[in-house]
């Protein structure tokens, strides 16, 4: 079995433990903020994972957003980056957008990326030759029309950060058709690959590769084109990321500069 099918494996187990605790009584704690939640599920899904993984490949190095895991993607070798709830919020909340997120990267390289969202029952994957939703081959949107375009901003920004955030709501509702925040990142930029939204926006600096690497990876192979704020090829650790249908991505950019300024 390749990495990538391991992955999807891995992901779909996870999945399956986070869906046993979806809509439970649940032991939910919170981290930085009053609504950065981690929960039973997250932790159990987690070790889903991670044995999954590690049962296929024992010297897995694996980067996760709980427990002990690494938390930055190493520049070399293998490496399997895994949320095993993105979007807790919603999941604690019975709101049905969230993913078990794995995304592979090989000595710094986007490789593959899988997200499972079984309270919708949807699977993105893509490896290096495919990107499909369920049994379905799917491709970035075609519109170049910005007043046409839906665009998501995405990731967790923080009381610090709340003017900032707001002045980029403000210039995606003036400068695009329409804005949708679905408050999971994995899912958003899962649906850029599929077509369904336009673009994806965070300036967060350093956004945490388990809430984008899978999907970076999709946009890509679907044809989009993923960035850091600058307009530069965008890794693990750069400054925010940008993740358009590629149509149009130049003009995403001219128009958001001024308020990613505020960063």
């Amino acid at each position: 079995m390749s990495r990538s099918e391991t992955a999807l494996e891995a992901a779909q187990a996870g999945a399956d433990v986070a869906m046993d605790h979806y809509r439970s009584a649940l032991t939910v704690e919170t981290k930085e903020s009053k609504t950065d939640y981690v929960s039973e599920g997250d932790v159990e899904a987690q070790r889903e994972v991670v044995e999954v993984i590690r049962s296929a490949y024992p010297d897995a190095t694996i980067v996760g957003e709980e427990e002990d895991e690494l938390k930055a993607v190493p520049e070399d070798g293998n490496a399997w980056v895994v949320d095993p709830i993105d979007g807790t919020t919603n999941f604690v909340h019975e709101i049905p957008l969230w993913t078990t997120s794995i995304g592979l990267v090989r000595d710094g390289e986007l490789a593959a990326g899988v997200s499972v969202a079984p309270a919708l029952d949807h699977v993105f994957y893509a490896d290096e030759s495919t990107v499909r939703r369920d049994d379905e081959s799917v491709s970035t949107s075609d519109t170049t029309d910005l007043e046409a375009f839906s665009v998501a901003p995405i990731l967790r920004y923080g009381p610090d950060r709340e003017e900032a955030f707001g002045s980029l709501l403000t210039s995606l509702l003036v400068e695009f058709g329409d804005i949708r925040r679905l408050g999971c990142a994995q899912l958003t930029l899962a649906f850029v690959a599929a077509g369904s939204l336009d673009a994806a926006v965070s300036a967060l600096p350093n956004p945490a590769a388990w809430d984008t690497v899978a999907g970076a990876h999709m946009i890509e192979r679907a044809g989009g084109t993923v960035t850091d704020v600058h307009g530069d090829p965008w890794e693990p650790g750069c400054e925010g990321i940008v993740a358009t249908n590629g149509a149009a991505h130049d003009e995403v950019l001219d128009r958001i500069g001024p308020a990613l300024e505020a960063y």
